[in-house]
């Protein structure tokens, strides 16, 4: 049975106040994969109640980024939430969400300085704005995120605590395609040949966990090779960094469990993917 669709900010309310036991919240974009249905999927196991809500928040772009031509189609979202058990979904429109006279923001300081906040640098405003208030629209026990977006999820869970919501926000592990590739709905994005040439980002990241392992840890060393195979496949870097998986900090010598997050362009694609590293 297809999830109930609302698309009210009131009717959400109603339906969340009314609901019976703890609620489940996974925010998306949309053009769903596998990777936003497995964070649906935790939140059936998990919670009583499932909400999705689907968004392009406008806020999070920066003028020259994809805002229109990002991938949606609510058909067919639909149709795959209902077979993971989903609820209800919320349609919010910018006009709910960002009226003509809103002055409101919400800023996470240093987590959202680095990596890609570097050259997305409104981004996080709107991820954290956004987030602020679905959550506070929909009340929920737990929301999921997927790791894929590392640096989201630590974002967010600093918010969370530093604002005292209630809201447990629980990380879920990367999904990937058969191939290696991490999931994300940008893939669509990607001619076939340059789909081919993306598998350059895991098998870079499997080249750091494979020198770490050797006993490689300078950090410099390690990056210098990942970023010999990326740009030899046709990846043009915008970042690759170890990093200490709490601060986000770029670290000089790896350690286990250290974060190797890495934001990479194909063509005019821009993917992320991170791995830890351990021996």
């Amino acid at each position: 049975m297809k999830p109930t669709a609302i698309y009210s900010i009131p009717e959400m309310r109603k339906v969340v106040r009314s609901s019976k036991g703890t609620i489940g919240f996974v925010p998306t974009m949309g053009f769903l994969h596998d990777g936003h249905l497995s964070l649906v999927k935790e939140a059936r196991k998990k919670a009583d109640v499932v909400v999705v809500s689907i968004f392009v928040n406008p806020t999070q772009f920066s003028p020259n980024e994809d805002l229109q031509s990002y991938p949606r189609d609510a058909e067919k979202d639909l149709a795959a939430l209902a077979r993971v058990g989903a609820d209800y979904v919320f349609f919010p429109t910018n006009e709910m969400m960002y009226p003509a006279d809103y002055k409101t923001w919400v800023t996470v300081d240093e987590l959202t300085s680095v990596l890609c906040g570097k050259t997305r640098t409104i981004h996080f405003r709107g991820v954290t704005t956004v987030v602020t208030k679905l959550m506070h629209i929909i009340d929920p026990d737990f929301m999921f995120m997927g790791e894929k977006d590392f640096q989201q999820l630590k974002v967010l869970q600093q918010m969370g605590r530093d604002l005292n919501f209630r809201t447990e926000i629980i990380g879920c592990p990367l999904i990937r395609e058969k191939d290696g590739l991490a999931m994300s709905s940008r893939n669509v994005y990607l001619s076939a040949d340059e789909r081919e040439k993306a598998l350059c980002l895991n098998r870079s990241l499997r080249l750091a966990q494979q020198l770490f392992a050797e006993g490689s840890e300078e950090t410099k060393n390690i990056v210098s090779q990942m970023q010999d195979l990326i740009e030899a496949a046709g990846g043009k870097i915008d970042y690759i960094e170890i990093v200490d998986p709490e601060t986000l900090q770029s670290i000089p010598v790896a350690h286990a469990d250290s974060k190797v997050m890495l934001a990479v362009y194909m063509g005019k694609t821009r993917l992320i993917d991170n791995m830890c590293i351990s021996k």
